[in-house]
């Protein structure tokens, strides 16, 4: 099993986001962990550590250093959770937040508290069941290569407050698609996540709440 040196995650986390030492050092043991799992069920298909590092952690850090600060207080929901992206490193990033894993696979589930466990997080949890089950409304919901698009995104932007934020990590050409399907949102500009990666951080602020219509 091939292994990632702190230096070399630290080196190629600096275009998306900055990182602290302890933060390079749960990213390492997080990775061993992935790496262990992904041998036995299929979490990613990213093999190489040094990929994981830049897109998955590099990722989900460009998202979070985009929208919080390391002190924000607010609920985080992660949407169809699977191996933890983005949900878990906005987790690690953002200690005082409050975050949610939604994931319906068992064996996903517990690959997400074994983690958690080995972090010591205290600020996050797992909710084993289906997005349409979580009945709690977020300031951020977060949602990332999920299957199905259309239909996790419906879901996902229920569950955002009034005033409350939507963080998609998409490919450029579903940036039209969740436009049209949330006109209670107001959208920004998508930014370009960096290092020629394929896929936009596109954000949304829920601006009516179609309940009380």
């Amino acid at each position: 099993m091939k292994h990632v040196e702190p230096a070399q995650i630290a080196a190629l986390l600096r275009p998306y986001a900055t990182a602290t030492e302890k933060l390079v050092s749960d990213i390492s043991i997080y990775i061993d962990i992935l790496l262990k799992w992904n041998s036995k069920i299929s979490l990613t298909s990213v093999r190489d550590p040094q990929q994981m590092v830049s897109r998955h952690f590099g990722e989900s850090l460009f998202l979070a250093e985009n929208l919080l600060h390391p002190e924000w207080h607010g609920t985080v929901v992660d949407v169809g959770s699977g191996a933890g992206f983005p949900g878990l490193p906005v987790a690690m990033y953002s200690s005082m937040a409050d975050v949610t894993l939604i994931e319906s696979q068992g064996k996903k589930a517990a690959f997400l508290n074994e983690v958690i466990y080995a972090l010591k997080l205290k600020n996050v949890r797992v909710f084993h069941g289906r997005a349409e089950q979580f009945s709690a409304r977020a300031d951020l919901i977060t949602l990332r290569a999920v299957e199905e698009f259309e239909r996790a995104l419906r879901i996902a932007l229920d569950l955002v407050k009034v005033g409350g934020r939507v963080a998609l990590m998409v490919g450029q050409a579903q940036v039209g698609k969740a436009r049209l399907l949330s006109s209670d949102f107001k959208w920004e500009q998508p930014a370009k996540v960096p290092e020629g990666q394929s896929r936009v951080l596109l954000v949304g602020t829920k601006i009516v709440n179609v309940e009380q219509r």
